[in-house]
């Protein structure tokens, strides 16, 4: 296939499905793709600002929803010597995605509160929300590398404190009124605030979505990694079904009702191959994943060079994000 590096960007409606939002508390399933800023080894393929760009304006095109990138700022050697990753910052990086198009949502996935003071990551947030129009999505974490924390100057052990607390301070930061004596603004251009995800499957982080936030979103995560990573197992859909519904529980004991968004990554990725069945089947774990209560999928697509990353989204743009127009879901914490 040819390098579309050498030619225009495609036009930013070129494959952009037309959202069937249905009346009422129901949607569709919505779709954020993660740009590649994480694959450091490839540099001139996905570590430039022109890589940005493009894949940013492919995805829009395709009609994905959001674009996300990941946060580890000073990872710890031996974490990447057995499979850790770099990656560039993320809110520079979702400033240039936010500057290539126009209706594409940024998405921080995840930011991690505790390496920032409340007020400088509230400032970067504030900033890109008013410089992309509002299009800002800030998924959150509380954190799970501790050398990486230690490397940063942060108490590992205060981590969870610190991201309830961070939370609470940027939404007082972006109402723009005085916070201890100090003000930040401009504020936000969304209101009353950017929706606030927090990752993370234990129940002190779905409890931390309820009580503070405007989504949960857990990952797929098998027994073996659950002491590297800090998060509870989480390897079936029935494992997601039953963590769906103690978050129901929790948010029913609490009194919080109403718009809750629940991102999720697919337990197989993305489809492997482009055959029917391939797509079928894929289509079929996606609707049973929205029965359960997921909004969104988190998803990353598969390939070595920018060009094949370019045809991976094209693809999904025509064969399978049309389709997901067909699912319609509403929010987990409708109903109670």
């Amino acid at each position: 296939m040819a390098d579309r590096r050498s030619g225009p960007p495609r036009p930013a409606n070129a494959y952009r499905r037309a959202r069937n939002i249905a009346k009422g508390p129901w949607s569709n399933v919505k779709v954020s793709l993660q740009l590649p800023t994480d694959n450091v080894q490839a540099l001139t393929e996905f570590i430039t600002a022109a890589a940005v760009a493009e894949i940013a304006q492919a995805a829009e095109a395709a009609g994905a929803d959001a674009v996300n990138c990941t946060d580890h700022p000073f990872p710890n050697d031996e974490w990447m010597a057995t499979g850790g990753h770099h990656a560039l910052d993320l809110f520079v990086t979702l400033a240039f995605a936010a500057a290539h198009t126009s209706r594409l949502r940024l998405h921080t996935n995840l930011s991690v509160i505790p390496y920032r003071s409340p007020g400088v990551l509230a400032k970067s947030v504030a900033t890109l929300d008013q410089l992309s129009g509002g299009r800002t999505i800030i998924g959150v974490g509380a954190g799970y590398q501790e050398r990486e924390f230690l490397a940063l100057g942060v108490d590992f052990a205060r981590r969870n404190e610190l991201t309830d607390d961070g939370i609470r301070t940027m939404t007082a930061i972006w109402t723009g009124e005085s916070v201890d004596g100090n003000t930040a603004l401009p504020r936000p251009a969304q209101r009353p605030r950017p929706p606030i995800w927090v990752g993370g499957n234990s129940r002190q982080a779905m409890r931390r979505a309820v009580d503070l936030a405007d989504g949960w979103c857990p990952v797929p995560n098998p027994r073996s990694l659950v002491a590297r990573r800090h998060t509870a197992r989480l390897e079936t859909i029935e494992d997601f079904r039953t963590r769906v519904e103690e978050l129901r529980a929790h948010a029913s004991s609490v009194g919080r009702t109403g718009a809750f968004e629940l991102p999720f990554m697919p337990f197989e990725g993305l489809p492997r191959d482009r055959t029917a069945a391939a797509t079928d089947e894929f289509i079929r774990q996606v609707e049973e994943l929205a029965r359960s209560g997921a909004t969104y999928l988190v998803a990353t697509p598969r390939a070595e060079t920018r060009s094949q990353f370019l045809d991976e989204i094209e693809h999904l743009g025509r064969a399978v994000i049309p389709r997901l127009d067909t699912i319609a879901v509403s929010s987990p914490l409708e109903g109670l």
